[in-house]
């Protein structure tokens, strides 16, 4: 796509919302921290930046889309830690789900809290991120990376704000392309702990207008990364490398009895229900997740 047919397509907000709804209606780690952007909270767990949440990068072409969707497990077990991606991010089986699976539906109250966790311990079920190039318009922390293009990874907290953006709930509210170079706006993040967790509530929309001169835009489109290389399939792991590497994180004999693809697939239905917290819409902050585990591995 050129830049001029990425003007013109500008107002189009049927693909990105058919996109959001397929996300919605479906049933992370080892990455390069150089292309990632991270808002730095201070002591108190508070933060502040703005940026610019941009279009799909024409790297990825006509049916590249502003963000990709990850699933990713991290958890400890006697025999150390699981950090890794998961292959359901592209449809793919995935030894960890297939554990998940078993214990979930054996009905065993203890078995379904390993899966799904607990407050001092996140579980091993998926956890859900997105992954979106942006725009650094104020960084205060870091007034560096101001006037940079970044990937951010962030989770369903801050994706509700986006789908809240393109679909407001009132009458006296537009709706914008929050991706939109032109009709978009500028995201004031604002990071708050708010009883142990990270809290987006007060995070916002500025108002719309243009990032910038069409000749910069430009600059910056062009800089953008792919999107769709971050989720290609030789980015997982096979299915045998993560089943070997669980077996050992569980301990020789510990791992539960391994369902069949025929039976994690028959019994998928079952688990993505409102009592299943370990499917797609937890709603257990991802953010919370990650630094829960970086915590953990930081104090040993």
């Amino acid at each position: 796509m050129s830049f001029a047919n990425l003007k013109r397509q500008s107002s189009n907000l049927d693909k990105l919302s058919k996109a959001i709804e397929s996300l919605n209606s479906s049933s992370d780690f080892g990455s390069n921290d150089d292309q990632y952007w991270k808002c730095e909270v201070d002591k108190a767990g508070n933060g502040m930046a703005t940026i610019r949440f941009l279009p799909a990068p024409e790297k990825d072409g006509d049916e590249g889309l502003p963000f990709v969707k990850l699933f990713s497990h991290g958890f400890k077990d006697n025999g150390g830690w699981f950090i890794d991606n998961c292959p359901t991010t592209n449809g793919d089986v995935c030894p960890v789900c297939e554990s998940n699976s078993a214990l979930w539906n054996s009905g065993i109250k203890a078995n379904r809290d390993i899966v799904s966790g607990t407050r001092d311990n996140p579980g091993r079920k998926r956890k859900l991120s997105y992954i979106s190039n942006i725009y650094v318009v104020s960084d205060p922390k870091h007034p560096e990376n101001e006037g940079k293009v970044f990937l951010f990874k962030y989770g369903k907290k801050i994706f509700d704000k986006l789908t809240e953006a393109m679909h407001p709930a009132f009458e006296d509210e537009t709706a914008i392309n929050p991706f939109n170079l032109w009709e978009g706006a500028n995201f004031k993040l604002k990071i708050r702990r708010v009883e142990g967790y990270q809290n987006y509530d007060k995070s916002e929309f500025e108002s719309a207008a243009p990032l910038a001169s069409d000749e910069e835009m430009e600059k910056i489109w062009n800089s953008e990364y792919s999107l769709k290389e971050l989720v290609a399939p030789t980015q997982f792991k096979t299915y045998d490398k993560l089943k070997e590497r669980l077996d050992k994180v569980l301990g020789q004999g510990e791992a539960p009895k391994k369902t069949t693809v025929e039976t994690l697939r028959e019994t998928a239905p079952k688990v993505v229900a409102d009592d299943a917290p370990w499917n797609d819409n937890a709603t257990t902050e991802e953010d919370d997740d990650l630094a829960y585990f970086a915590n953990l591995v930081d104090a040993e």
